[in-house]
């Protein structure tokens, strides 16, 4: 993961914090520091919050204020103003879906490390270009799924990936097992049900098993 800060607060690659990172939509803030307390109890501390709803700004800011043991982050980032607003909330990292060039340059000067969206060799190669090696690849499964990853493995093994979207338990090792992903994103951990009635216990069950996830199924 690219960054353009030396703070020892920041993570060098959020890549290699965990093989999982939780995609999370959070639609009350109140749930948000218990359920970022469950993540990281389960073994993975790097949470990425979507900037999807109104209240998901607060949810950083919660997260960040008060479980420090967690590794924030914003995703869905898809202009400058969020980049500055998620940052100013908290954010130890930013994720986006794709990317353009103003995109890019806010997350670049934000001095917090990021993964810019991918989907197709050419995004890939532009990104390579301009210095970027650690990417979100997204939407992994209807973009072509391991097969795809695997082919952009030789021409391009400078890249790695962060493959998210459509990824759940079952597909989780086929990812990890390629040579060019450092972890998966989901929410599969986060079921509906257990967030809405507040069963953190559940959730963090389901965060430990995915923490233990790594090609083929065995744990790290």
């Amino acid at each position: 993961m690219t960054s353009s800060s030396g703070s020892s607060a920041l993570p060098a690659s959020v890549l290699d914090l965990a093989p999982v990172v939780p995609v999370v939509v959070v639609g009350d803030v109140g749930d948000a520091v218990p359920l970022a307390r469950a993540l990281v109890a389960g073994g993975l501390p790097a949470i990425e919050v979507t900037l999807r709803t109104p209240v998901a700004l607060d949810a950083i800011r919660a997260i960040a204020r008060e479980v420090p043991e967690a590794v924030v982050g914003a995703g869905t980032v898809i202009s400058p103003g969020q980049v500055a607003q998620a940052v100013a909330a908290g954010a130890r990292f930013l994720v986006s879906p794709g990317w353009t060039e103003g995109l890019l340059e806010a997350m670049r000067a934000s001095g917090v490390p990021f993964l810019p969206g991918v989907s197709t060799t050419s995004e890939v190669v532009a990104l390579l270009e301009r210095g970027v090696r650690e990417m979100k690849f997204f939407p992994a499964q209807a973009a072509g799924g391991t097969a795809y990853l695997r082919s952009l493995a030789g021409p391009l093994p400078q890249a790695r990936f962060c493959p998210t979207g459509g990824i759940g338990p079952d597909s989780a090792p086929d990812y990890l097992a390629l040579p060019n992903v450092g972890c998966v994103g989901g929410s599969w951990m986060l079921p509906p049900d257990a967030v809405a009635g507040g069963d953190w216990g559940r959730v963090e069950e389901l965060a430990r098993a995915a923490a233990g996830l790594s090609a083929g199924g065995t744990c790290r």
